[in-house]
């Protein structure tokens, strides 16, 4: 199976800083925050008002005779407070919660825009399946973090000052008594806060490797099957569940134990200052009003102290996300252009060169791919790289299309050093044909233009007729418009890669790459395959790594590599004859008889 996911070595987060990528993100739509504050504060202080309309009606609504014009007056006013209050409420969650998802909607697109700068070799180091985990659950964690917990922090952080406040208003010494509490609320924050801060990004990594796990067993359902390995898939899948649940439980004793802890001091302290209230209005020093509205407006600033303490712990686990989806927006290409990229010539000649090239790869510095490789291809020829697995010839490819940058050497298209070129421009006098046809889950038209998406559809035809593929097309149930399923699963091999012949066609691009585009294709498919390679093949640089013999044979020249080095050059019969390296190949993988 694959390795386990490598992430970036990054700080994990100790703080609610990471959060702050969501307040620029927000920064974006000026009038929607402002919206969103003022039915936040209006909330709020709606919340706020109840106890005073309490206070209103117990100390002047009752002292005068119990009238129920009087009384009715002051209710009518607590009623207008509640209609405040309640559309205040809806325009807040409706304001916070679109922010939210826009809010989330602009970070997926720029993680998503930075994933598609990043060169290949960062996909190799890093699991794609983690990568996607990160954009749904992490980008789900902070959309809950917008639409619903900043929110509820901000309107808490405003009832709990405007509250203590109020209480001052109300009866001053008993809210001294009150303030001075606030510490006993502080010192099992910050004791158990930075605790919980490392294993809420525990347990969203946790998570994040059950995601990229389930994506890796279920791409590989047919393996898992036919090994008959599902018991070991289910152990597995069932250690990680219990390493996550064992990451949470411990996550959630620790906040449960810290709300215990806030929630006792923070209520004991209440309560404390009402039983002294409580004396103070029998000895005739506060009125009844006043003191039903400090502890009405005691109990709403000890919940929101209260919530602020739970809160806290999804700020963290927003703030772990944020981190997480930080690090990818944040990680730079490793292949980039330059500051001034020089020119590529036109038109295009298709000439390319390897002079002295020396390549290890990031995850294998120890061992060198390729070594002082030197080959030039010239503009139209077409040349065959065979060698045993594990030669070095897939590393010519990758630094050909600028996947990586050798460590000494250079490499030139059309005489300009690779390096020295922007890489899109490169890649853009190049078409690939995998050894499998790689396709996505779209329609056939869309799979075709992915080589020119500009494309007509006359276009379109003739390349699909000049790869052998235009009946297969035709007779699928919606033509062009039929769904081909993940990874193009409608189709058979052969036809997968007549689809990504047809799509190198329409790229119409120079200098074309065959990697053993036919090995894993049935005599049929590869003869109908062949015969679309050799019209793809006409008047562009072709370079091939082939083990078929029709395929070496038709070459201008063959290029025989071992443990990264070229040990022979030269036309297939003089190769064979010269009895060396080639001539065992051929013997052990070609049809003998044909040689």
């Amino acid at each position: 199976m694959a390795r386990a996911p490598s992430k970036p070595q990054v700080e994990p987060a100790t703080s609610l800083g990471p959060l702050a990528m969501i307040f620029r993100a927000a920064r974006r739509y000026p009038g929607m925050v402002v919206l969103a504050g003022c039915a936040l504060v209006v909330t709020a202080a709606a919340t706020l008002a109840i106890p005073a309309g309490f206070r209103l009606i117990i100390d002047r609504g009752f002292a005068e005779g119990s009238n129920p014009e009087e009384i009715g007056r002051w209710f009518r006013y607590l009623l207008l407070i509640v209609l405040v209050l309640a559309a205040g409420t809806a325009c807040r969650f409706y304001f916070v919660s679109i922010l939210g998802e826009r809010v989330v909607a602009d970070i997926r697109q720029q993680v998503q825009d930075n994933l598609l700068r990043l060169s290949p070799g960062f996909f190799e180091e890093n699991s794609p399946s983690e990568i996607s985990s990160r954009m749904t659950a992490d980008t789900g964690q902070i959309e809950q973090v917008v639409g619903t917990t900043i929110s509820v922090a901000l309107r808490n952080a405003i009832m709990a000052v405007g509250g203590t406040v109020y209480l001052l208003f109300l009866a001053p010494q008993l809210t001294l008594l009150l303030v001075f509490a606030v510490p006993l609320v502080l010192i099992p924050i910050v004791l158990f806060g930075r605790k919980l801060r490392k294993l809420s990004r525990e347990s969203q990594d946790r998570v994040a490797e059950i995601g990229a796990q389930t994506t890796e067993v279920l791409g590989a359902m047919k393996v898992v099957q036919g090994f008959n390995q599902e018991p070991r898939e289910r152990a597995r899948f069932s250690a990680a569940v219990e390493h996550t649940f064992a990451t949470a439980r411990r996550r959630i004793t620790l906040r449960a134990v810290m709300t215990g802890v806030v929630i006792l001091f923070v209520f004991g302290s209440i309560t404390a200052l009402m039983w002294r209230g409580a004396l103070q209005v029998a000895e005739g020093t506060l009125s009844g009003g006043t003191i039903a509205a400090f502890v009405v407006t005691g109990v709403l600033v000890a919940g929101a102290l209260g919530s602020l303490t739970e809160v806290y712990g999804d700020l963290l686990r927003g703030a772990g996300a944020a981190s997480r989806l930080a690090e990818l927006l944040h990680e730079k290409p490793a292949i980039a252009a330059p500051a001034r990229p020089l020119d590529l010539p036109v038109p295009p000649r298709g000439a390319l060169a390897f002079q002295g090239v020396t390549f290890r790869y990031p995850t294998r510095p120890e061992a060198a791919a390729i070594t002082d490789f030197t080959l030039t291809i010239e503009p139209g020829e077409t040349v065959a790289i065979v060698g045993r697995s594990g030669a070095g010839k897939s590393t010519i490819f990758q630094l050909a299309e600028r996947f990586y940058d050798p460590q000494a050497g250079t490499i030139r298209m059309d005489g300009v050093p690779l390096v020295q070129a922007d890489p899109a421009a490169v890649r853009q006098r190049m078409a690939l044909v995998p050894q499998e046809g790689i396709l996505f889950a779209a329609n056939a038209r869309d799979n075709l233009r992915y080589g020119a998406w500009d494309a007509s559809e006359e276009e379109i035809w003739e390349a699909a007729r000049a790869a052998n593929a235009h009946d297969f097309l035709r007779a699928l149930p919606q033509g062009l418009d039929t769904f081909l399923g993940e990874g193009g699963a409608r189709l058979s091999g052969g036809q997968r890669q007549r689809l990504a012949i047809a799509r190198a066609l329409l790229r119409d691009a120079p200098i074309l790459l065959l990697d053993e585009a036919t090995s894993a294709l049935d005599a049929e498919s590869e003869r109908l395959v062949q015969q679309a390679l050799q019209t793809l093949m006409q008047g562009r640089t072709t370079l091939v790594i082939a083990h078929r013999l029709a395929t070496v044979r038709a070459a201008d020249r063959i290029v025989v590599m071992d443990a990264g080095r070229i040990v022979e050059q030269g036309r297939h019969a003089d190769l064979v004859a010269a009895g060396g390296l080639y001539a065992r190949l051929a013997s052990l993988q070609f049809d003998e008889t044909l040689i």
